[in-house]
């Protein structure tokens, strides 16, 4: 007889062993238990995340971590059931169990008054009653000085003290879109610590991290969070308490002049709609390869129907 259990103690290594190759952060079996483990003590996971398993008898068929999150659609705070991590436990992939496995967590999301569900899902996903949340990759380039000089701005790292701003202006920028998830200072320093782990777990070399600010006076006024493998960088996330977002755009050029000698970086991200700093042109925009996919649960939400408009959502936020 199958049933979901939560993954703990031995039952949670032989899902990590499982889990990890079919991660695409290349890290090795260690490592990647190491994360898991640090990941879990952060101040906002143990209230907010558990990984769950599909069973039958002594069997493991198929695993997902579920998130508890809070969003905002149409101006209304509601309750959000995450799922991530899917994975089926077979070798060469079983669609039945990993389909049965995200409908039992969604049926109990539902019976626990979760709004929507969202899972994190592979390229090509589907799954009955759930609908592609609209993010688009962009590729940009930003302008420099033919001299290849810094801006006059001053770009630190980021630190714990920056996490309030950081929040503040994020939720100035995300009060214009029908749907975002709300986030707190755990949710932010969680989804850093989390690239942080990646970066530094890795064989030597091979990603780097960057949260750097821009401030005034001793007051974070932008930040941006940049992961670089080899010389591609993402933009995991990235706020300015300027409008125009100039300020990360200033960020973008001072950590690129820091070596003018060496080649350009192709930078990637999700940039909400409507926000392009003057100096960052858009090279292309496509549908993202990594999907989103949503499902309203209650009557609270009739329907999405969102446009790639109407939806903030950071890469960090893919958990």
């Amino acid at each position: 007889m199958r049933t979901v259990v939560p993954a703990e103690g031995p039952l949670l290594e032989r899902v990590l062993d499982a889990t990890y190759p079919a991660s695409e952060h290349g890290l090795s079996r260690r490592a990647f238990t190491s994360a898991d483990a640090a990941v879990r003590k952060t101040t906002w996971a143990p209230d907010h995340q558990r990984r769950y398993a599909l069973v039958e008898g002594d069997d493991v068929l198929a695993s997902a971590q579920r998130y508890e999150l809070s969003g905002t659609f149409a101006g209304r705070v509601l309750r959000i059931c995450g799922i991530g991590e899917v994975c089926s436990h077979h070798a060469h992939g079983n669609a039945d169990d990993v389909q049965a496995l995200v409908e039992y967590l969604v049926d109990d999301a539902t019976r626990n008054a979760a709004d929507i569900a969202l899972v994190f899902a592979a390229p090509g996903w589907t799954l009955p009653g759930f609908e592609v949340l609209p993010t688009q990759d962009v590729e940009l380039t930003v302008a420099e000085s033919p001299r290849h000089g810094a801006p006059m701005t001053l770009v630190r790292g980021g630190e714990d003290r920056d996490l309030a701003a950081i929040v503040a202006m994020g939720d100035v920028r995300a009060a214009r879109y029908r749907f975002h998830l709300n986030r707190d200072v755990d949710f932010v320093k969680y989804a850093v610590t989390k690239k942080r782990l990646l970066a530094g777990l890795a064989s030597s070399g091979a990603r780097q991290l960057l949260f750097v600010i821009a401030e005034e006076g001793i007051t974070a006024a932008a930040y941006a969070v940049i992961s670089i493998v080899n010389d591609s960088w993402t933009i995991e996330e990235c706020g300015d308490r300027d409008p125009s977002g100039a300020r990360v755009g200033a960020i973008l050029q001072a950590l690129i002049a820091r070596e003018p000698a060496e080649r350009r970086p192709v930078i990637r991200g999700w940039l909400p709609p409507g926000f392009v700093p003057p100096q960052v042109t858009i090279v292309t925009a496509q549908p993202s390869v990594e999907i989103v996919l949503a499902r309203p649960l209650t009557a609270t939400v009739d329907g999405l129907g969102l446009s790639s408009d109407d939806v903030l959502y950071w890469r960090s936020d893919i958990l």
